[in-house]
């Protein structure tokens, strides 16, 4: 019996260890701010640094690239050594409603130019609604530039009295 015993307990110490709770050593690297940065400032790489934070304090979705936010708009007041998600961060607001903007549609061997009114806001590479000044039709189309658009859809969508075609060259 005490044989037995002594095993059991053998047995337990030695499979204790996995069931146990390791301690978080470790932890999580992340992107955090190295000041506080205002709502609608521009990120750079030197207002960040890395941190560490505890794996289990469930920290799903926070920011652990430098590029992920270098170059970014802050949404919100970032505070100086907290953790920063996606969506506290945007880009760069190249178009703004109600201004005008250049639409383009590309099409194999044509390439369609038309005047257009912002509907909505956005950064590169971000979808807003346009309406062409000539037609009133409202597209979709992504920012490209500054007060550029490119119109996603058919370029008939977009053409209108106003519209200048020009040939691609081939």
């Amino acid at each position: 019996m005490i044989a037995r015993l002594a095993v059991f307990l053998a047995t337990l110490l030695l499979v204790m260890p996995a069931f146990a709770a390791e301690p978080d050593s470790q932890g999580l690297r992340v992107v955090v701010p190295a000041r506080d940065i205002a709502r609608g400032e521009l990120i750079s790489e030197s207002d960040l640094v890395y941190g560490t934070v505890a794996a289990s304090a469930g920290v799903a979705g926070v920011v652990t690239s430098m590029d992920a936010l270098s170059g970014m708009e802050a949404r919100r007041v970032l505070r100086a050594g907290e953790t920063v998600r996606p969506e506290d961060v945007r880009h760069p607001i190249l178009v703004t409603r109600g201004s005008t903007v250049t639409m383009t549609f590309d099409a194999p061997g044509i390439s369609v130019t038309a005047m257009g009114k912002a509907l909505s806001e956005g950064g590169m590479g971000d979808t807003i609604s346009v309406q062409n000044i000539a037609s009133y039709r409202q597209v979709s189309a992504v920012v490209t530039a500054s007060g550029q658009v490119r119109a996603i859809g058919s370029g008939a969508t977009i053409m209108g009295p106003a519209t200048r075609v020009v040939a691609a060259a081939q």
